[in-house]
């Protein structure tokens, strides 16, 4: 190839995606997941306290656990515990709970974390992974749950097998919790960080 075809493949070459995006479009950008997570923080408080609150009471009691998502680990005796203080209609409406209204609950968190994740960290979606993952552990632990009071109000047992699967779901989802947690938590110091410098920066200069 000569020096003259050599010069002009590489000008014909087509621009990097990633040197192609200007600064503009950068920050358009991140305004735009800016909104969409804020949108959905406030679709998630909305939710819990509208929506997930209210619908819950129907098997609220005034002792002992009102759900056994919100413990890290179960026993059997733990379990056996939450369904005996309850009636059969209350139990239903558990069910009913775990079989929509979490469900539900479960996208909007995972979609709120998911958002606030991609407005932190711009070139790292591998972290969508973790709020993702809680939500399907979750999602997991409630098909586990309603198996679990399936079978106590068919034949007043509790299977011990069912309760260590549900138990390890719960673990999981927690430990995916953490994570998200402390991933977030990382994303905010280091915005902080880069806000301050910037303004320094913009001072100084």
């Amino acid at each position: 190839m000569s020096r003259f075809e050599n010069r002009y493949f590489v000008e014909e070459q087509p621009p990097d995606t990633e040197s192609a995006i200007t600064p503009a479009e950068k920050d358009s950008g991140n305004r735009r997941i800016l909104s969409l997570a804020t949108g959905s923080t406030v679709a998630f408080i909305l939710y819990s306290v509208l929506i997930l609150e209210p619908v819950g009471k129907c098997f609220m009691v005034e002792d002992g656990s009102n759900s056994l998502g919100l413990t890290f680990s179960y026993t059997l005796q733990m379990v056996q515990d939450f369904l005996e203080v309850r009636t059969q209609d209350q139990l239903d409406c558990y069910v009913e709970f775990l079989q929509i209204w979490d469900v539900m609950y479960a996208a909007i968190y995972a979609s709120m974390y998911c958002f606030w994740i991609m407005y932190f960290y711009h070139d790292r979606r591998l972290f969508l992974l973790v709020p993702v993952l809680a939500m399907v552990a979750d999602w997991a632990e409630n098909f586990v749950e309603i198996m679990m009071i399936n079978g106590y109000l068919d034949s007043n047992t509790i299977s011990q097998t069912l309760v260590s699967v549900g138990s390890g779901l719960n673990m999981m989802k927690w430990m995916f919790f953490t994570l998200t947690y402390l991933i977030l938590t990382v994303g905010i110091r280091t915005k902080i960080k880069s806000v301050l410098r910037a303004r320094k920066e913009n001072r100084i200069g």
